[in-house]
């Protein structure tokens, strides 16, 4: 039963990382003909109207002050300035280099728990952590030609996706995720229509380009609802390490529809980010299992 749960939740992992990164080659697409804030309102429009239909069917909306609560606010401006980060780095980067450096996020996170949360962290993790931003930074190209500014937005992405998630272990676990993605969706497309003028002003739209965003907001929400099944369905520590499935799917994506080849610098560089990401698992998931079990000896406080 329990070997059922697992494989089901690496499914629903596999599925949820295809609906991410389908979602950013699809934005990628349109980044061309359009500014990163006009693809933020568009796209963020649609997935406003899609999750307000799903918060208010499950009975999940609640009073929009709660956005005045601490860490819902800086979730919602930790996602914000992810996604205009992301979107303005898709366009000018291969979407395999891209998916690469994401992958950094579960090391970014345990950092940020560990220097944030005081959540405990071994030297081995530690190690991990910094081989794994090692990796990054073979990904990046060793040299001044590497550090674009496109690279760096994705850093940057990075760091704040890894707020983002830590805020979200602060938020009252009263507060449905429905809602807050309504909130986030809401933050998101004011903040592009916003960005809009600044950067380079709104251009025309083809039925096709509309369409194409359309599309990724169903792809993006899917991503969102088959991540939430996956953690609940299975162990985090097996589970996780489905996540790099969308390294599979940005290369192939990336080598049928955009052209891009990937080079030496960037398999060595996933590599590595994998390898320490799924060592940062295990170690992850030998702690769980061991603290139960320390607490339920005799005379354990």
């Amino acid at each position: 039963m329990h070997s059922t749960a697992n494989f089901r939740g690496a499914i629903f992992m596999c599925l949820a990382m295809a609906g991410f990164t389908c979602n950013d080659a699809l934005v990628k697409s349109v980044t061309g003909v359009m500014n990163s804030g006009q693809i933020m309102l568009v796209r963020g429009f649609f997935t406003y109207i899609l999750v307000l239909l799903l918060a208010r069917h499950f009975g999940a909306m609640r009073s929009f002050r709660l956005v005045l609560s601490p860490a819902v606010a800086m979730r919602i401006a930790a996602e914000v300035a992810a996604s205009i980060a992301y979107i303005s780095a898709l366009g000018q980067l291969p979407l395999a280099n891209a998916s690469a450096i994401l992958q950094a996020l579960p090391l970014a996170v345990t950092l940020g728990a560990a220097l944030f949360l005081s959540e405990p962290v071994g030297w081995r993790r530690w190690l991990a952590i910094l081989i794994g931003f090692l990796g990054v930074l073979i990904v990046l190209r060793p040299g001044p030609d590497g550090f674009t500014g496109a690279a760096l937005s994705v850093i940057a992405s990075v760091v704040f996706a890894a707020i983002r998630d830590l805020c979200t272990r602060r938020i009252d676990h009263a507060i449905p995720s429905l809602f807050i993605a309504v909130i986030t969706a809401t933050a998101i497309t004011a903040t592009g229509a916003v960005l809009i003028v600044p950067l380079g002003g709104w251009q025309p739209m083809s039925a096709g380009t509309v369409g194409t965003l359309a599309v990724a907001s169903i792809l993006l929400l899917v991503g969102y609802q088959f991540i939430v099944l996956a953690m609940r369905n299975g162990e985090i520590g097996i589970i996780a390490p489905f996540r790099y499935t969308s390294l599979i799917w940005s290369i192939g994506i990336g080598i049928l529809f955009f052209s891009e080849e990937p080079d030496i610098w960037m398999v060595t560089g996933v590599a590595i980010i994998v390898a320490s990401g799924l060592y940062t698992f295990a170690r992850e998931r030998k702690r769980r299992m061991a603290t139960p079990a320390q607490e339920s000896e005799p005379g354990s406080p």
